[in-house]
C-alpha cells in the first residue's frame, strides 16, 4: 500500500547512510531517476481541516465512528475506506484544539511572532487508516523535486500529533511515531500499556491511565460491599486490558466475577444475544462496563430491547459522563449508575469559545465532514446557539480541556525550543522539552508529564439521577486521588446517592451473605472464594469479626460465649461449701465428728465399767480421737484449694488414718495376746505390755509422719488449674506433686489395714461372750472393701467429684470403724447395763486380764 519494494531502491541512487530520516523517506517515496522526483505511493491523504502556519501540529481524530464493511478481491486496488455514523464528539475535539491554537497565535507571551498552522485528519476509527494519516503528517503529500545523487528526505511535517481518541489506534501510531521521536499527545486514550515507554518512547497524554482507573474502580466497588459482580469489556486494548488490570486489584480486594464478556460494536447479533443470556440468569446484581463510548452505545441500544432494568451499572470515564449516551437510555437501562470521571473543567472563556465553536462549524467543513444521513445542505449562514445535539452539548467539557491542555503543552515545548540560548543543547528534540514542561492553565489546572508520559491521576465519582423530565443529571458524589496515600485515597458521600430503579438503598450484590461473627468462611467446592458457607466456630474458638476467614483458639483460662465471638473468663469450679454435695459431705463429716464425742463422753462417764476397762481402754480413748481427727480431716477437702490446704489434707488424712488404724491394730495384738496368756507356761503379755502397746503405735505413725515429711519436701502438692477435663469449666483441684509420695501414703494405710484384718480373722472365734475380734474384723473388711473401690473410683471420677469419692472414702471407713467397734459396747452399755459385768466379760475358758 504504501511501502515500496527493494528493487525501486538502488534506482534512487542513495549514497547517504540510513538515518530514520532517510528511512522514512525511503518507506513512503519512490525515487525515479527520469522525472527526478520524490514520489509517495499510493492514493495521498487529505486532511480534512486544515490551516497552513510556521509551525504545523498534526491531529487525528475520529468524526465518524465506523465505516462500511468492503470485500477485496485482490484483483484491483482497494476502494478508499467510506466512512458512516457521524460522531460529533470528536468534532468538538477538534475545535478545542483550533480555539486552543487561535489563543496562542493571538498571545504576545507564548510563540510571539510565531504561528501555529494544524493538518486534523479523520481515521473513522480504523487502525489501517490511522497508520496511513500519521506516516502523512510525518511526510506530506507533496512531489519533490531532487537531484538523482541526492537522497529523497526533508524534515518531517509536523512537530507534534494530538490524537487519537481510542487506545488501539493510538497504539498503532504511536508504534509508527516511536522511531522517528514525533510526539503523540493523546486526550483520551487510556489504556496503561501505553505507559510503556520500551514500546511507546514518543507517546504521551493528558489523561490519566487505566492503571489507576481500573484500581479505582475495583476500590469503589468493594467500598460498597459487592463482592460478586458481572463485567463486560470492549474486545480491544482498551477493554481488555483495563479490565485485567480491574480484575486483578478486585481479586486482592476479595471481589469476584461472575462473569467477563468480551463486546465490539460490530458484533453479531447471536454473540449479543448471548450476552444479554449472560445477564439474565446470572445472580450478581452489579455490572462492571469497562466499554469505549461507542460500544457503550451500541449495547444500551441492544439492552433496551430486552427491558434489563434493575441492575446497578459501574462505568468508565469513557461514557459515565456522557449527556448522549444518557439520551439514548430511553428504558432507564443505566438509571443510578455510578462511575469514575475525569474532573470537571471549562475552557477559559467559555462564552467565547462556544461562540468559536459555532463560528467555525460551517460549509466549508462540507467536503470532509459528509455523510450518507445528511439530508440538506448548509449555507454558513445558520444560527447554532439554539441548536440542541450532541455537537453543541458542553458535557464533554473535561475530555475538551484535555486537548486544550496537550495544544498548550506543545506550545510550550516549542516556546522553551524557540527561546533556547546559546547555553542550550540544540540537538535536544521538543520530545524531551515535553516531557519537561510543567505549567499552569488559565484556570489554574497544573500542567505535567510523568516518567511515563502520564498525568497525575485524579477522578471524580460520578451518580446518574435522571430528573422527572427525563434529563439525567451528573452529580458528583464523590473523589479518588492516587497521589494520597492508600486508604486515603477515596472519598464518597454515600447519604447523596441515587441507586438503580431510584432506590435510596445499597444494592447487595454478593455470592454468599456476610458470614456473621462466631463463625467462618468455608467456601464451596469448584466455586470461587466469593462462594462460601458460613460454619460455627468449633468449640474452644471464636471469631470476632464479620466474615472471619478462620476462629481463633480462645485461651486455656477463657471460653467461647454462646455466640461464640467472645472469649469469657471459664468458671472456676471446686467442691465448696455452698453446694449441695458440699453441704451433704460437711454435715456427714460433723455429724460423724459429733458421734465421735458422744461416744467418747459415755465411754469416759462409763470408764470403769468392764466392758470399757476390757482390752486396754487408754487404746479406745486413743482410737475415738483419732476417729476425730479423721471426721474432721475430711473438711480440708471442701472450699478453694490453696498451698496449705493442698498440703494438709492428703497429710492430715493420711496421719490421722495411720494413727488408727494403729490403734486397732494395737486392740486386735491385746487380743490375741490375751488368749495366748491363758495358756499354760505363756509369759507373752509382759512382752506387749501398755508400754509397747503405746509404742508400737507411735512407731507405726512415726513412719506415716516420716513419709509425709518426704513428699511434701521432695514434691508437695500444690493448687493447680486443670482446664483440660471440662471444656467450658475450671477445675481447682490439688496436684499431687509427688504420685509416688500419694501413693505411698495410701499404700502404707491399706498394708496396715489389711494386717490388721488379717489378725483380727485370725482372733474372731476366741472363747469369749464379747470377743472384740469379731467387730474389728467387720470394720477392718468395712475399711479395705472402701478403700478398694476408692481406687478405681478417684481414677475415673472428674475434677470436684474425685474429691468427693476421697471424703466419702474417709468418712465411709471413718464410720465403719466407729460404728462396729464401738456402737456394740455403747448399746451393752446403755441399753444392757446388766450384761455389762466382769462375770459376763469372762466366757468360757477364757480368763479376762484386765488393765
Amino acid at each position: 500500500m504504501l511501502l515500496m519494494s527493494q528493487q525501486v531502491l538502488p534506482s534512487c541512487r542513495v549514497n547517504a547512510p540510513y538515518t530514520f530520516e532517510t528511512l522514512r523517506n525511503h518507506l513512503l517515496f519512490s525515487c525515479t531517476a527520469k522525472q527526478l522526483l520524490c514520489k509517495r505511493r499510493g492514493e495521498p491523504e487529505m486532511p480534512q481541516l486544515a490551516k497552513d502556519g510556521e509551525i504545523m501540529l498534526g491531529a487525528i481524530f475520529s468524526f465518524h465512528s465506523s465505516w462500511k464493511d468492503r470485500q477485496d478481491s485482490f484483483m484491483r486496488k482497494p476502494q478508499p475506506l467510506e466512512c458512516t455514523s457521524l460522531n460529533f464528539r470528536d468534532f468538538q475535539f477538534a475545535q478545542a484544539m483550533l480555539f486552543a491554537i487561535e489563543e496562542i497565535n493571538n498571545s504576545t507571551d507564548l510563540l510571539p511572532g510565531i504561528t501555529l498552522g494544524y493538518k486534523i485528519y479523520d481515521i473513522c476509527g480504523s487502525i489501517a487508516r490511522g497508520v496511513r494519516v500519521a506516516l502523512a503528517l510525518a511526510n506530506g503529500n507533496e512531489n519533490i523535486s531532487t537531484l538523482s545523487e541526492a537522497p529523497c528526505s526533508r524534515p518531517g511535517q509536523v512537530q507534534v500529533m494530538i490524537g487519537e481518541t481510542s487506545s488501539t489506534p493510538s497504539m498503532a501510531i504511536a508504534t509508527v511515531n516511536g522511531p522517528f521521536h514525533i510526539p503523540l499527545i493523546s486526550h483520551f486514550a487510556t489504556c496503561a500499556c501505553l505507559s510503556d515507554k520500551t514500546k511507546y518512547p514518543s507517546f504521551l497524554r493528558t489523561i490519566p491511565s487505566d492503571h489507576y482507573q481500573s484500581r479505582a474502580l475495583a476500590q469503589l466497588v468493594r467500598h460498597f460491599g459487592w463482592t460478586w459482580v458481572g463485567a463486560i469489556r470492549s474486545n480491544n486494548d482498551y477493554g481488555n486490558n483495563g479490565m485485567a488490570t480491574f480484575t486483578e486489584n478486585a481479586q486482592q480486594l476479595g471481589i469476584c466475577l461472575e462473569y467477563s464478556v468480551p463486546f465490539f460494536r460490530t458484533d453479531s447479533a447471536d454473540k449479543i444475544q448471548r450476552i444479554t443470556q449472560i445477564i439474565k440468569s446470572s445472580t450478581s446484581k452489579v455490572i462492571v462496563a469497562f466499554l469505549s463510548l461507542m460500544d457503550m452505545d451500541v449495547l444500551i441500544h441492544e439492552l433496551s430491547r430486552h427491558k434489563l432494568t434493575g441492575y446497578q451499572w459501574v462505568g468508565t470515564e469513557a461514557w459515565i459522563f456522557d449527556s448522549q449516551t444518557a439520551s439514548m437510555d430511553t428504558h432507564h437501562i443505566l438509571d443510578g449508575a455510578i462511575g469514575l470521571s475525569i474532573p470537571k473543567a471549562h475552557v477559559s472563556g467559555t462564552d467565547i469559545f462556544t461562540e468559536f465553536w459555532e463560528t467555525m462549524f460551517s460549509c466549508r467543513f462540507k467536503s470532509g465532514i459528509t455523510s450518507a444521513d445528511t439530508q440538506r445542505e448548509c449555507t454558513g449562514q445558520e444560527d447554532l446557539s439554539k441548536v440542541q445535539n450532541s455537537f453543541t452539548d458542553m458535557s464533554l467539557m473535561p475530555i475538551i480541556n484535555n486537548v486544550y491542555k496537550a495544544v498548550y503543552a506543545t506550545a510550550y515545548a516549542l516556546h522553551n525550543v524557540l527561546m533556547c540560548d546559546k547555553t542550550c543543547n540544540k540537538k535536544v528534540q521538543i520530545l524531551q522539552h515535553l516531557k519537561k514542561v510543567h505549567f499552569k492553565t488559565k484556570d489554574g489546572d497544573e500542567v505535567y508529564f510523568t516518567e511515563e508520559g502520564d498525568p497525575p491521576a485524579k477522578y471524580e465519582i460520578v451518580n446518574w439521577k435522571r430528573r422527572k423530565t427525563d434529563i439525567v443529571d451528573f452529580v458528583t458524589v464523590g473523589l479518588y486521588d492516587a497521589s494520597l496515600p492508600v486508604g486515603q485515597q477515596l472519598i464518597v458521600q454515600n447519604d447523596s446517592l441515587l441507586w438503580a430503579q431510584n432506590s435510596h438503598q445499597v444494592p447487595v450484590s454478593v455470592c454468599s451473605e456476610r458470614c456473621p461473627p462466631g463463625t467462618r468462611k468455608v467456601l464451596q467446592k469448584g466455586k470461587p472464594v466469593c462462594c462460601y458457607d458460613c460454619v460455627p466456630c468449633a468449640d474452644g474458638k471464636i471469631s470476632n469479626k464479620t466474615d472471619s476467614i478462620t476462629c481463633v483458639l480462645c485461651h486455656s483460662e477463657f471460653w467461647p460465649n454462646k455466640r461464640r465471638d467472645t472469649c469469657v473468663k471459664k468458671e472456676a469450679v471446686f467442691l465448696s461449701y455452698e453446694e449441695i454435695m458440699g453441704v451433704l459431705l460437711t454435715t456427714a463429716s460433723l455429724l460423724g465428728t459429733c458421734l465421735t464425742i458422744i461416744v467418747a463422753f459415755i465411754f469416759f462417764r462409763y470408764r470403769n465399767t468392764p466392758i470399757v476397762r476390757a482390752n486396754n481402754s487408754e487404746l479406745s480413748f486413743l482410737l475415738l480421737f483419732s476417729l476425730t481427727l479423721c471426721f474432721l480431716c475430711s473438711l480440708t477437702f471442701i472450699g478453694q484449694p490453696s498451698e496449705w490446704s493442698c498440703m494438709l489434707r492428703h497429710t492430715a488424712f493420711g496421719i490421722t488414718f495411720v494413727l488408727c488404724i494403729s490403734c486397732v491394730l494395737g486392740k486386735t495384738m491385746m487380743v490375741l495376746m490375751a488368749f495366748r496368756a491363758t495358756l499354760p507356761g505363756s509369759n507373752v503379755m509382759k512382752w506387749f505390755g501398755p508400754v509397747q502397746q503405746r509404742l508400737s503405735v507411735l512407731g507405726f505413725t512415726l513412719i506415716q509422719v516420716l513419709i509425709c515429711i518426704l513428699w511434701l519436701t521432695i514434691s508437695p502438692p500444690f493448687p493447680f488449674k486443670n482446664v483440660k477435663e471440662l471444656k467450658d469449666k475450671i477445675i481447682l483441684e490439688c496436684a499431687l506433686g509427688s504420685a509416688v509420695g500419694f501413693w505411698a501414703v495410701i499404700g502404707y494405710v491399706g498394708l496396715l489395714a489389711f494386717l490388721c484384718f488379717l489378725l483380727a480373722f485370725f482372733a474372731r472365734n476366741l472363747p469369749d461372750n464379747f470377743n472384740e475380734a469379731k467387730f474389728i474384723t467387720f470394720s477392718m473388711l468395712i475399711f479395705c472393701a472402701v478403700w478398694i473401690t476408692f481406687i478405681p473410683a478417684y481414677v475415673s471420677s472428674p475434677g470436684k467429684f474425685s474429691v468427693a469419692v476421697e471424703i466419702f472414702a474417709i468418712l465411709a471407713s471413718s464410720f465403719g470403724l466407729l460404728f462396729c467397734i464401738f456402737f456394740p459396747k455403747c448399746y451393752v452399755i446403755l441399753l444392757k447395763p446388766d450384761k455389762n459385768t466382769k462375770k459376763n466379760m469372762i466366757g468360757r475358758g477364757y480368763r479376762n486380764n484386765t488393765i
